[in-house]
């Protein structure tokens, strides 16, 4: 293993150990999770010893640094937006992960627990054959979504700050909560990170890229009926599960996760909860036209209106929130130059673009609404938020040597 390399599997895997699970709490607290803070407070004392300035910990944990510019210059100013935490899928928040030199085949995950990952089953893994490559045990997310991403940047910071290549000045984001409705963006403090363009490295296959993402929102529908004991229920009892589970069967079984694919837009009945007094049902809304995306929320009011009218006994309140915006549209004539360099950092680490048009969102997604145009390149990790996600070591270098490039890039250009 060459030294750079074994650099970044020991950075990677002392961020890994650290757990930052974020927690759905309806947006409370910011951070939801305490390991966070601890992710946040070593990536402060790592980003003050190698000297960066305006070095900022708020109180949502959300983290800004600045490497200065370098060099005489009128250079374009470059951002990197990583977040702390990492999904939630009921497991081990901190899983012992394997290094293994994968020869083909099944890997065994975790033989005590009979957790097998099948080749069969994983197709993905047969372009990695003969690379080394870190597992997890079976018993929780890797976490390289989004710790492969920070790697990589502070892997990039470290190295210009040790070196006089001219470059123009790099803002850092690292922030929290990105996995439960980018709350984190949503707090940062954008007179800290205001660069011309920004870049975020969250998730995918090497060489992938992105700078469309989903419309997304999110639909709360609550039913309130009324309790009682079914010896005496007649005419009494309210049971609010029956309009919510009407709902859910009210739309197009099709027109859902399952059964759409590429820019498909989808009505998703993700979770209700449910007792004999309340049911609570919530509801995503996906897709990457606007008046598509518009038209299913509407769709999706119209459609509790009638169930409120099929049943009015049950008092019926409908909330809906916009989480994130397609990156597409933020892009202009003057700010599309992230893609020129973006391409350019690819080409010069011998990487030919694969973009696609991502069936999520990003940080990048809410911070390109606010005028920093934010495309996404990949970590090199496959699987995310599955016992299943791994991490190609080959991967992460050249996550590392795209992110080299994009600050070597400013460095040759004027804004």
């Amino acid at each position: 293993m060459t030294p750079h390399r074994q650099s970044l599997l020991d950075r990677f895997l002392r961020y890994q150990a650290i757990p930052t699970e974020s927690i759905s709490n309806g947006g409370r607290t910011v951070p939801s999770s305490r390991g966070q803070w601890n992710l946040a407070l070593l990536l402060e004392e790592e980003l003050r010893s190698l000297g960066l300035t305006d070095i900022h910990l708020d109180d949502h944990c959300c983290l800004t640094a600045c490497l200065p510019q370098r060099g005489e210059g009128d250079f374009p100013s470059i951002g990197f937006c990583c977040h702390l935490d990492t999904a939630s899928i009921g497991g081990n928040p901190a899983p012992h992960p394997r290094l293994i030199h994968y020869e083909g085949g099944n890997i065994i995950l975790n033989k005590e627990k009979e957790i097998l990952m099948k080749a069969a089953d994983h197709p993905e893994l047969s372009s990695y054959v003969g690379e080394d490559i870190l597992f997890t045990d079976g018993s929780g997310v890797l976490g390289a979504d989004d710790k492969a991403g920070i790697t990589a940047v502070m892997d990039s910071i470290s190295h210009f700050a040790r070196t006089t290549y001219p470059h123009g000045p790099v803002f850092l984001a690292f922030v929290p909560d990105e996995e439960v409705g980018l709350r984190g963006s949503k707090c940062l403090d954008l007179s800290r990170f205001h660069p011309d363009f920004a870049y975020t490295l969250d998730c995918c296959a090497m060489g992938e890229c992105t700078w469309e993402t989903f419309y997304a929102g999110t639909v709360t529908v609550t039913f309130t009926g009324v309790p009682a004991h079914p010896m005496n229920g007649k005419g009494r009892l309210v049971n609010p599960l029956l309009p919510a589970c009407e709902l859910v069967h009210a739309f197009d079984p099709k027109e859902t996760p399952e059964w759409t694919e590429g820019k498909e837009g989808y009505i998703w009945c993700r979770e209700l909860q449910a007792t004999q007094e309340k049911a609570i049902l919530t509801i995503q809304v996906r897709d990457h036209d606007k008046a598509h995306y518009e038209e299913k929320k509407w769709r999706i009011a119209e459609s509790v209106w009638k169930m409120a009218a099929v049943y009015p006994k049950v008092n019926v309140t409908c909330s809906m929130e916009d989480s994130y915006g397609n990156i597409a549209d933020a892009m202009t004539e003057d700010n599309g130059k992230a893609l020129d360099f973006l391409y350019e950092a690819f080409a010069e680490a011998d990487l030919t673009p694969r973009p696609f048009a991502m069936r999520g969102g990003t940080d990048g997604s809410y911070l390109s609404t606010k005028g920093i145009f934010t495309p996404n390149y990949f970590t090199g990790a496959l699987n995310f938020h599955s016992i299943y996600e791994f991490l190609p070591l080959s991967g992460l270098e050249k996550a590392a040597e795209v992110t080299r490039n994009l600050i070597l890039l400013t460095g040759k250009r004027k804004s």
